[in-house]
């Protein structure tokens, strides 16, 4: 006897609603304005999540790379700006693996911390004996900096863990609460100076080494928030890495994975229609050839959006997408090959310099952040660094480009000077609050991490989380966004 029919549609309805979410279409189509790293990195994990039958356009109008850029003398490369990556960079890591590129060979060279007048604090070739000198100078202030450093990091790693499992985060506030509380998050709005002076760091320490580093790092003072400033100094305690053949071979690598298309023209902004009852995301842009538009179900800005960065305008939204406030810090590097003025740091004998790295404390007649011998970007076997002696190639950063004078004070000559000027990173100090990483329905902001922390990790990270973000909002798996007590969620996943 042939069952009722309420007897067959009862089930195909319960099977119905028990369907996954994931029967929903994929976006036909993304745009990622942007092909720096964030831009490369989240093209290669949108495609991870949602499949390779996704359109992806990415629009780049200097070229693949971003601030891994290189410069060329006497035809090698040197690394310009983004030039190590910290050895926890666990995202960084995969990708080098994936594409089967290689670590550099490292070549030891030896830091100073000047003063503008004498060396406060200078490394040697023995460990113990830095060591004993740190503890001479400064008690144990670094080994205080150390325990704060790694309580940060460790906290910071859990993202992995989360992201593993799909976790995703719709704002940075969110984020970091996952990870260390509300501790993390206010270490967004309190100074590094004032955190580490907590702990026990002497103020002696904090003008001497900590201000180097960040100096060096992001151009800046010891007023920068906690969490900018932890990520700073753990790059600078860990041991780096960089990629052979360039930083920047990992973006061009992930957007060959990809199969992403590469378009030349710079974005100028964009505009919201709906069509069927959802969001259709009108992008656009100037090339070469001039004007045009595309439209998407989905746009990821990895761009400052800033007005000192970018004209970049939204039409169409309501409410409206809010300004970004914040300025951002200009940088300079001048990558000069030529002979060190050695007298200037107190060696009127070239040959007895001993230092390839030299950074600076925040004095205000000091011209320049740091500066280092730098390696080409390919390191053979026979390769050695130069001599004092020598004609070298050396990165100066500093915060306004070098006139004459200030190079004659560096160098007794030079062969070439070549200047990079960039709005490098955010002024922190400026920073009273975090903007955002969701701007509507499918339409992400990811460059909003660099008021957290700027490196190269921290946008992989965001890279991460703004695909998965956009994964689960796609498929609406609400379960899978902001959740809390993350560590336990992951822990009985297990």
């Amino acid at each position: 006897m042939a069952p009722p029919p309420a007897a067959l549609l009862l089930p195909a309805l319960a099977a119905l609603l028990a369907a996954p979410a994931a029967a929903r279409a994929p976006p036909r189509s993304i745009a990622v304005v942007g092909a720096g790293l964030g831009g490369s990195a989240v093209a290669y994990f949108l495609q991870q999540h949602f499949g390779p039958q996704v359109q992806l356009d990415v629009y780049e109008p200097v070229g693949v790379g971003g601030r891994l850029a290189t410069v060329t003398v006497n035809k090698q490369q040197y690394e310009s700006r983004g030039a190590s990556i910290h050895a926890l960079s666990l995202h960084m890591q995969d990708f080098v693996k994936i594409l089967g590129l290689k670590h550099r060979r490292e070549v030891a060279g030896k830091s100073a911390i000047f003063s503008g007048e004498h060396f406060v604090l200078e490394e040697t070739d023995w460990y113990l004996l830095n060591l004993f000198r740190l503890w001479w100078h400064y008690g144990i202030s670094f080994l205080r900096l150390q325990m704060w450093v790694e309580e940060v990091m460790e906290k910071f790693m859990r993202i992995y863990k989360y992201q593993a499992h799909g976790y995703a985060f719709s704002s940075l506030e969110e984020l970091l609460r996952s990870l260390g509380g509300d501790t993390f998050v206010n270490m967004t709005q309190r100074s590094v100076a004032e955190s580490l002076l907590e702990v026990g760091v002497t103020q002696r320490f904090v003008d001497d080494v900590i201000a180097a580093v960040l100096r060096s790092s992001y151009g800046q003072s010891v007023l920068v928030p906690a969490f900018a400033g932890a990520m700073s100094l753990a790059g600078a305690q860990g041991s780096t890495w960089a990629v052979e053949g360039g930083n920047k071979l990992v973006c061009s690598g992930l957007l060959k994975l990809t199969k992403a298309n590469v378009i030349p023209a710079r974005v100028t902004g964009v505009s919201l229609h709906s069509s069927e009852g959802r969001a259709l995301y009108q992008v656009h842009y100037e090339g070469s050839e001039g004007q045009g538009s595309a439209f998407y179900d989905m746009v990821v800005v990895t761009t400052p959006l800033h007005p000192s960065r970018s004209n970049f305008t939204f039409e169409n939204f309501e409410p409206p997408i809010a300004d970004f406030p914040g300025a951002f810090q200009p940088s300079v590097t001048s990558v000069v090959h030529g002979y060190l003025n050695s007298s200037y740091f107190g060696f009127p004998d070239p040959k007895l310099f001993p230092f390839a790295s030299i950074l600076t404390t925040d004095t205000p007649d000091l011209f320049f952040n740091a500066m280092d011998n730098i390696c080409p970007v390919n390191i053979s076997a026979a390769f050695r660094r130069k001599q004092p002696q020598e004609a070298a190639v050396w990165r100066v950063l500093s915060q306004q480009p070098l006139d004459k004078q200030q190079l004659k004070t560096l160098f007794r000559s030079y062969y070439s000077v070549q200047v990079t000027e960039w709005q490098a990173y955010p002024r922190y100090d400026a920073a009273k609050s975090l903007p955002p990483i969701v701007l509507h329905e499918n339409l992400f902001y990811l460059s909003s991490v660099e008021w957290v922390a700027s490196s190269m990790e921290m946008i992989a990270v965001a890279a991460k989380n703004v695909a998965l973000l956009a994964y689960n909002r796609w498929y609406q798996d609400l379960e899978k966004i902001d959740q809390k007590d993350l560590m336990h969620k992951v822990k009985t996943e297990l």
